[in-house]
């Protein structure tokens, strides 16, 4: 795990002392991700300045150090990530002649492009990946990103300089580089709580898209190499006859091999275990692979209803793993509030993003490398609200009249939690895909919100899935899932110098799940049914319980004050951004106690905390 910048001036007209120094600063912002080397790499003539971060994985050696060159000396490579099958690439291309000096998969990676070129490599990759490849003959420079993003790589130009890096601040820290605020994504952000693929908070700056590469400054627009959509469609169009105990048997061959792959590793390894189906699926996978106690780690909170470290202890107990259990009190959470803008260089609003740092803090004081169960919930259809929207359309739908009548209901509703006011957000949805697209919206209305902002662009995407809930997973898979978890977790992580793997997000098991009928999946039926075979049932089933914080407490507590710094009426309309009236209507309303406005406003929070840091 690494973290990767540099940038290709167009005009040519830099030195190599300053691209080395302005390139170096880059790399110095992001000295979080790898502080176990850097590295830089110039060429003046050409005005391309790479550089690179290390945190040692694989290859301990001086071998491994980047910026590093192919064997013939056309590509020159920066490279985040990890390419689980670049053993088996690598025997392949020595089968064709290739000689390889060290052991690292950044050299396999190298390997392949002088042998196969980007188009034909990239779909051979098994792996978490961010990489920058300059080409000295053809003067070129291309960028390219894992299947479902786990690896974050964020590209675009100010003035006569195109710039890619792993986080906004080695952009920012580029002295050519001019932040300007994006309002669309903005608006974007206070309607999701995070910033969508493939806008960034800033104009000109963005998201490579997951499953994608582009060639600069030739392309326009990234060419994608693995289709998610496709590969849903066609899966559940040619739906097998595989009886339910097979297609359990062929997922734990699957699985099992995707978790082996992550084990390896030349630092100390361990798993995130919260006592729920994903994380414990995993580690009881690891511990079948490990030839000793598998290291776990879980924290836990003081607050009822926050804390699942007892039922991750039972599953470590029984598994045998070597078990680290920390609660972390309130203040210890809240302390880190004031670091988020830091960590996250966007405006961020998923609260879960505390807890996650928490734990991964917790475990970089024993391993290096975490696994962890992330994706189980879109892939296997666990999040409760596909049951919640499944119901409520049936019902809305069935009976038209019932979208014009309840003014009294959605009263009630608004007046309710978050989720409640949500649903009566969505209640007025002229479909189905529209009910989920508002029943996953905060501030419906976000260019209401602001004094001069652009509509948020469009939710719902359109699929040929005829499956609701497919339809549903689809969209978190391609939106949700890249975009909010795979953000908190490699932000929160990287932050502490920890890498972060997740064996469901492994393409294969991706692809295997998308074969089968929904019955199999619903409610992850098939997780709970392979987890068994390693864990007793009574020791997982139960309601699942969320990883966050209780935020909404804390603003009308310990928080009130922090909260009220950052919403006062004066400061919103000095700074020109915010219109105050809706704001403070929702604070008064939520720190009265007469309405639950506790995520709106943390989104609300959040973008200022960023603005404050930031702008």
């Amino acid at each position: 795990m690494c973290g990767i910048a540099g940038f290709l001036n167009l005009t040519q007209k830099t030195g190599p002392e300053n691209l080395a120094a302005q390139v170096k600063m880059m790399t110095d912002a992001i000295a979080h991700r790898g502080p176990d080397d850097s590295g830089a790499w110039c060429d003046a003539e050409a005005g391309i300045a790479l550089g690179h971060r290390r945190l040692s994985i694989i290859d301990l050696s001086p071998l491994g150090h980047q910026p590093m060159e192919s064997r013939s000396g056309r590509y020159v490579m920066v490279f985040n990530g990890e390419i689980y099958n670049f053993p088996v690439l690598r025997t392949a291309l020595e089968g064709k002649g290739h000689v390889f000096r060290g052991h690292s998969d950044t050299e396999v990676l190298l390997g392949a492009l002088e042998e196969f070129g980007l188009a034909d490599t990239l779909p051979r990759l098994n792996g978490m990946f961010a990489f920058a490849v300059w080409d000295k003959k053809e003067r070129t420079l291309s960028l390219a990103r894992d299947r479902v993003g786990k690896k974050p790589l964020y590209y675009g130009r100010s003035g006569d300089t195109l710039f890619f890096a792993s986080e906004l601040k080695a952009i920012r820290a580029h002295p050519d580089f001019t932040p300007a605020l994006n309002r669309e994504a903005l608006a974007a952000y206070l309607q999701r709580a995070y910033v969508p693929g493939p806008l960034s908070i800033y104009e000109g700056i963005h998201k490579l898209p997951p499953a994608s590469y582009i060639t600069l400054p030739a392309q326009a627009a990234p060419t994608s190499y693995w289709d998610i959509q496709a590969i849903a469609e066609n899966g559940q169009r040619a739906l097998g006859t595989t009886n339910f105990e097979n297609a359990v048997d062929e997922l734990d061959g699957i699985l099992d091999r995707a978790v082996a792959r992550r084990m390896m590793s030349d630092v100390p390894l361990g798993a995130f275990l919260s006592g729920g189906i994903d994380s414990s699926l995993i580690t009881a996978l690891m511990q079948k692979n490990a030839a000793a106690p598998v290291r776990t780690f879980c924290i836990g909170f003081e607050e009822a209803g926050y804390n699942e470290a007892q039922d991750a202890k039972k599953i470590a107990a029984h598994l045998g793993t070597d078990h680290t259990e920390l609660t972390v009190t309130a203040g210890e959470a809240r302390s880190v509030i004031p670091d988020l803008p830091d960590y996250f260089d966007e405006p961020f609003a998923d609260p879960s993003q505390i807890p996650t740092y928490c734990v991964s803090k917790l475990a970089r004081e024993h391993v290096t490398v975490a696994l962890s169960g992330d994706g189980g919930d879109e892939t296997f259809a666990g999040y409760p609200r596909y049951g919640l929207a499944e119901k409520m359309t049936k019902t809305l739908f069935a009976c038209p009249y019932m979208l014009r009548a309840p003014a009294g209901h959605m009263l009630r509703l608004a007046h309710g939690g978050t989720r409640l006011q949500r649903i009566a957000g969505a209640l007025g949805a002229r479909g189905r895909d529209d009910f989920y697209a508002a029943l996953m919206s905060y501030w419906s209305r976000p260019e209401r919100l602001l004094l001069s902002a652009d509509h948020p662009p469009p939710f719902a995407e359109k699929s040929a899935l005829s499956d609701f809930t497919h339809r549903m997973m689809l969209h978190d898979t391609r939106r949700y899932l890249p975009d909010d978890i795979l953000v908190k977790v490699d932000r929160a992580s990287m932050a502490v110098s920890l890498e972060a793997r997740a064996p469901l997000l492994d393409y294969e098991v991706m692809e295997f799940a998308w074969t089968l009928p929904l019955e199999m999946k619903r409610d992850k039926r098939i997780l709970k049914a392979l987890l068994e075979r390693y864990v007793p049932r009574p020791l997982f089933d139960r309601p699942k319980q969320g990883f966050g914080i209780p935020h909404g407490a804390w603003l009308r507590g310990p928080l009130k004050d922090w909260a009220e710094a950052l919403l006062d009426e004066r400061r919103l309309k000095d700074e020109g951004l915010f219109n105050p009236a809706p704001i403070r209507r929702a604070w008064a309303d939520h720190t009265a106690g007469r309405r639950d406005w506790g995520q709106h406003l943390w989104i609300i929070l959040m973008a200022q905390a960023w603005r404050e840091r930031w702008l």
